[in-house]
């Protein structure tokens, strides 16, 4: 048992994993219901645990709180966050609607049923293939990004096409330089004079019709002044460029999440609402609003299971995990920091506190999942739980050094299903040419 389950105190760390989660009592980490060490004896480790009423709840939470503050307005799920068929399934029964950045989340979003009206095309290099599947499948917008795009537009469109016009605000977040996409440098977005081309092509094409603009300023932003800042930026371009009359604003998405305990970012309630009242300042009362949250809908629904292999007590305490940068490269990446457990029961003063690197398997020094983690000190077998891994990861995930890419499991009210299987090592030969 954990000293803070022995005692009945509270395990600050808890507060980063999502709702409900606590220790069984003889100390084991629950999750939705569901004792990790169980989940890992039946699907082993690695192992993506997802949190599917939190899921939910988080969802609802987005459009309640846009409903509430702008009277036409609709949540889009920026699925490159997670791409999987139960995801798209889920936000398609919870009311949200999606966009996708590739043909195959394109593809995977159809064959989860999500009605194609309900999805947006985005991308900064959109080929003749996705262009075209778009088209034929009738999807609500296509987000223009560059000339090419109206080119191919124009080429493959056969019915009328709503299109929404992304235009650069030379707004730059505080957040990590892969991260920022609204700066004037970043490779996203059209400046102001690609942008007049592009609207007065789009608008002599004969089945293209601009429907609105597009901005998004990056991700993992955890101050809400750049978000108004860009609404006021999107406001200043449409009447720079005449296109006043267009009634959908998309004002994108990037809100952060905590990733560490004690870690303050603004909750959806308050993200939603700097969003909206920069939206009165600035915009016409009558447009249609879309935002589009992909880190801030998933992320913190997902707890990363490991299971420790070896243990080095030298220059550091380095404990290696059978995971690492192949099922999460943010570390590696963007320098994200995240939090490790002892997920499984430790008697309270058995071991003496420890300060570990988690690190993972692969051949890299970079593959350090966690620094300067403060565990009991770590034995091979040991199960480590890494929450906050619910985006960016499974999507990233690889097979560097010949890893399988782990399961993905949805867990709630103590039942578990598997919604993504493992990898397994006929799979790394499968599409090999002999």
């Amino acid at each position: 048992m954990s000293t803070a389950a022995a005692t009945g105190a509270a395990e600050p760390v808890l507060e980063v994993f999502p709702p409900g989660t606590r220790r069984d009592g003889d100390g084991v980490l629950v999750i939705g219901g569901c004792r990790v060490d169980e989940l890992a004896a039946a699907h082993g480790t690695p192992v993506l645990i997802v949190d599917e009423p939190h899921l939910r709840a988080t969802a609802r939470r987005y459009r309640a709180a846009l409903a509430a503050a702008w009277p036409d307005a609709q949540v889009s799920y920026a699925s490159k966050a997670f791409a999987a068929t139960a995801m798209y399934r889920l936000m398609a029964e919870e009311g949200v609607w999606v966009d996708v950045a590739g043909l195959g989340e394109l593809e995977v979003a159809l064959a989860a049923g999500v009605d194609p009206a309900t999805i947006l095309v985005h991308g900064n290099a959109k080929g003749d293939d996705l262009i075209a599947r778009a088209l034929e499948a009738g999807v609500a917008y296509v987000v223009i990004d560059n000339l090419n795009d109206v080119d191919r537009l124009e080429r493959h469109a056969t019915r009328e096409q709503p299109v929404l016009i992304r235009l650069n605000p030379d707004v730059a977040p505080a957040t990590h330089e892969a991260m920022s996409t609204g700066g004037h440098e970043s490779k996203f977005g059209l400046p102001a004079a690609l942008a007049r081309q592009a609207i007065a092509r789009v608008r002599d094409a004969e089945r293209l019709t601009l429907a609105g603009v597009h901005v998004h300023i990056g991700s993992q932003i955890n101050d809400l002044t750049p978000f108004a800042e860009s609404v006021r930026a999107l406001r200043a371009l449409v009447d720079e460029l005449g296109i006043a009359d267009v009634a959908v604003y998309d004002l994108g998405g990037g809100l952060g999440v905590p990733h560490l305990r004690g870690e303050r970012v603004p909750t959806v309630e308050e993200y939603v609402a700097a969003l909206a009242d920069a939206a009165r300042e600035h915009l016409p009362p009558g447009a249609r609003i879309l935002i589009e949250p992909g880190r801030s809908l998933v992320a913190s629904a997902g707890v990363s299971l490991y299971r420790v292999v070896t243990v080095k007590r030298a220059a550091a305490t380095f404990v290696a995990v059978d995971g690492g940068m192949g099922d999460n490269l943010e570390v590696s990446l963007y320098g994200q920091p995240f939090e490790a457990v002892l997920a499984a029961p430790v008697a309270p003063g058995a071991r003496p506190p420890e300060r570990c690197d988690v690190v993972g398997q692969h051949c890299e020094s970079g593959d350090r999942l966690v620094a300067a983690a403060e565990l009991p000190a770590p034995v091979i077998g040991d199960l480590l739980a890494v929450p906050v891994t619910g985006a960016y990861t499974y999507p990233m995930s690889n097979n560097y050094n010949g890893a399988l890419r782990p399961p993905v499991l949805f867990v709630g009210d103590g039942e578990h299903r598997a919604v993504i299987r493992r990898e397994t090592l006929a799979d790394l030969v499968r599409r090999d040419v002999r």
